[in-house]
């Protein structure tokens, strides 16, 4: 399945980490296990996950404390966690730490897999309002990543910062004196070579540029479509 969600379960029971992994996995889920919260936090520094499964009450780092953690580092990534039954306090407490839904043991599978849904559908449309189009292409200023007839493009770093910059001024006119820092140069020859480089990822015909336009004697904009 292409573009499957990737889900990283963490509980300290065993058994259910397995049976979790397969059942998702069944249901097109790619999907990570970590027997701990101290476990998983080297996992989720290195791989994108879409979703995190976790229980509350684990050895070590519990739930709770790992979802305030994530939050401080700045870790945007929803997380679903999985509390004892009737324990309305750990619920809550979750939730005022950052989780963004809770389920109850024991739980049916299929009500997992909707509230993961349900998650992954809100954050996908919360995504997609953040994200600015031009033409066929769709640029998301958070996670610097550029999609052009739904095939992803890649931008180097440089590219990522003139066009998040460009996004967040989308219709106004951005000198060469305003990207400069951004490349650590004083050379306006510097920012059109890189300005090329990037019209030839986004624009369908170099000789008349449509979004990313040249004012002449002012700079550049980008016009949003």
């Amino acid at each position: 399945m292409p573009d499957s969600p990737y889900i990283l379960v963490v509980d300290d029971d065993t058994r259910l980490r397995r049976l979790l992994r397969r059942y998702l996995t069944e249901n097109g889920f790619l999907v990570s296990e970590a027997p701990s919260a101290d476990d998983a936090l080297p996992l989720i520094e290195v791989i994108r996950f879409d979703l995190i499964i976790m229980d509350v009450m684990m050895p070590g780092t519990n739930g709770q404390e790992m979802v305030k953690r994530l939050r401080q580092k700045g870790f945007e990534i929803p997380i679903l966690m999985l509390t004892a039954m009737g324990d309305t306090d750990d619920r809550i407490s979750g939730l005022e730490a950052g989780a963004d839904d809770y389920l109850s043991k024991p739980f049916e599978p299929r009500e997992l897999i909707l509230r993961m849904n349900n998650i992954l559908k809100r954050i996908s449309e919360k995504k997609k309002s953040l994200s600015v189009s031009f033409g066929s292409c769709v640029f998301d200023p958070q996670t610097g990543s550029l999609e052009c007839d739904g095939v992803p493009v890649s931008l180097t770093g440089q590219e990522t910062d003139i066009l998040r910059f460009l996004a967040d001024h989308a219709g106004q006119t951005v000198s060469r004196q305003d990207l400069m820092p951004l490349m650590d140069t004083n050379n306006d020859r510097t920012i059109d070579v890189q300005m090329t480089r990037l019209r030839k990822k986004v624009e369908p015909d170099m000789a008349h540029p449509v979004y990313i336009q040249t004012v002449r004697g002012q700079g550049y904009r980008l016009i949003t479509k």
